[in-house]
């Protein structure tokens, strides 16, 4: 039972610390991003990180909740509605991407589908090699940890990419 605890409390404190790792990754990719790297009008700037904040608050809450409950259910239909309460507010991100590339001029989203695109291709091309790892037994990632990081990886990737697509077309 105290392995079982520890084994939650630190995956909450690992998640935590992810989720503080990625707010400052990703404060740092803002500031070094070139100028011209976001030529949106302020108002469309400001409606697009409205959006991703609350949604992201809202992702953070419903994370915890859903390892805080996670720990004290058993049934494995409840067990995989709680598991998926995060899932919501990322689409709500997703949708606040594609609003913004959508209302971005021309050159704007020619730099954002450049950026995406590498992005995609990279971390796909990381978990195909991963796999062919996995396969021949070389390493041993748990398919959980394999699977949540996806989605992060496709964000990180996306913002470096995007500040050297950008400086190309400055």
């Amino acid at each position: 039972m105290q392995l079982v605890q520890f084994s939650a409390n630190a995956k909450l404190s690992g998640t935590l610390f992810g989720i503080a790792a990625g707010l400052g990754i990703a404060a740092m990719l803002r500031r070094w991003m070139p100028d011209g790297c976001d030529a949106a009008p302020p108002a469309l700037r400001k409606r697009y990180t409205r959006e991703v904040i609350i949604a992201m608050l809202a992702y953070v809450v419903l994370l915890v909740v859903s390892i805080l409950l996670l720990k004290q259910v058993e049934g494995a239909p409840l067990r995989a509605l709680i598991a998926l309460l995060p899932v919501p507010p990322i689409v709500l991100v997703l949708r606040a991407m594609i609003r913004y590339i959508r209302d971005v001029d021309e050159l704007q989203q020619r730099i954002e589908l450049e950026a995406v695109s590498f992005a995609t291709a990279f971390v796909s091309l990381v978990y195909l090699t991963g796999g062919f790892l996995q396969s021949a037994k070389v390493i041993d990632v748990p398919s959980n940890v394999a699977m949540i990081w996806v989605f992060p990886l496709v964000c990180l990737a996306y913002g470096l990419a995007k500040a050297v697509v950008a400086r190309r077309y400055n």
